[in-house]
């Protein structure tokens, strides 16, 4: 269970950053435009990405030496220095909403979440090479527990945040909003980072 916890937090972590795709999410909340579709794509790519990683590493390490698990460790630890530099320097980070957003059929709606999900390289590098990668070590069931409660942060985040964009977005442009969920997520990629630290000296 308390993988599930744990997959859960670190999936919320990384997808709490405003970016692109968060944006699109919540125009299309705010013009109430096929927001189930918009939602449903992102969460289950989520899934599928989030799955997609940690096999990979399941079923490769195999393969891996020490001085390759060294390696992918230490690039995993960049990773989360890179990401908690980033978020302690988007402290001040601004952010207005177009609510102007053109009428749009759910092909090309369809279409275009598949853009802003698929065409986003934090995408890969936050599901398949950092979700994957820190869970390489669990058993098989503690990876899938992981996996499930990292999709279930993205299936509850998205569609939050599509359904209440309207009352979200006036808070989303608060700069003391934004601190205080900077302020959460530094706290707990730390830890993490320690955590991987620690296992990678052992």
């Amino acid at each position: 269970m308390e993988y599930l916890v744990l997959g859960f937090f670190t999936g919320l972590s990384l997808i709490l950053a405003i970016g692109t795709q968060n944006i699109f999410v919540i125009e299309q909340g705010l013009k109430k435009q096929h927001v189930f579709l918009v939602c449903f794509v992102c969460s289950i790519s989520d899934l599928i990405l989030i799955f997609l990683g940690i096999f990979l590493f399941h079923y490769f390490i195999q393969y891996f030496n020490s001085t390759i698990e060294l390696i992918f460790n230490i690039l995993l630890i960049i990773f989360l220095i890179h990401f908690i530099y980033t978020k302690i320097n988007s402290f001040n980070f601004k952010v207005s909403f177009n609510s102007e957003v053109p009428d749009i059929s759910k092909f090309n709606i369809f279409l275009k979440t598949l853009g802003f999900t698929y065409l986003n390289p934090h995408v890969y590098s936050d599901t398949v090479f950092f979700l994957g990668n820190f869970s390489k070590n669990f058993i098989l069931n503690q990876k899938i527990l992981f996996g499930l409660g990292a999709s279930i942060a993205s299936f509850i985040f998205f569609f939050i945040i599509g359904y209440l964009s309207k009352y979200l977005s006036q808070y989303a442009q608060s700069e003391r909003i934004w601190k205080i969920i900077n302020i959460f997520i530094i706290s707990f990629m730390s830890l993490l980072t320690i955590f991987v630290i620690l296992e990678t000296l052992n």
